[in-house]
């Protein structure tokens, strides 16, 4: 439910998703309320989880990792983007604790339809090794 990671450092990342008709979030050619809790999620985890990760391990083959959205503690959906749109999300670490193998962190999202803000959230995930 990304397309591209455009952008990622130690606290924040941003991607995009192009909307097909394939996504299994779609509904009468909008995706729905799910799927974009689902793209800031995916897109969410990528900050915490590129430290489970060798340096330069861009196809993902060093590790092993899974992650859960372990609570939804705010959102907010203004509006709902249609198959053919490209959306941006962007998110911000809040706060992380980890412990050997395990992280669980805080991250707010805010999704983008054509520069309008569609979509404010706030999600706590538990990441760890496999």
């Amino acid at each position: 439910m990304v397309s591209y990671i455009t952008s990622i450092d130690d606290t924040s990342a941003t991607g995009e998703f192009h909307i097909t008709n394939d996504c299994v979030f779609v509904k009468d050619s909008w995706l729905q309320e799910p799927g974009l809790i689902e793209n800031a999620a995916q897109v969410s985890s990528a900050v915490v989880g590129q430290s489970f990760f060798e340096k330069g391990d861009l196809e993902g083959n060093s590790n092993n990792i899974t992650g859960y959205i372990s609570a939804i503690k705010k959102v907010t959906i203004e509006k709902l983007p249609k198959v053919g749109d490209v959306i941006v999300t962007k998110t911000k670490l809040v706060s992380r604790f980890d412990t050997e193998g395990v992280s669980i962190c805080t991250i707010e999202g805010a999704i983008f339809n054509n520069d309008e803000l569609i979509v404010a959230c706030t999600l706590n995930f538990l990441i760890h090794e496999i």
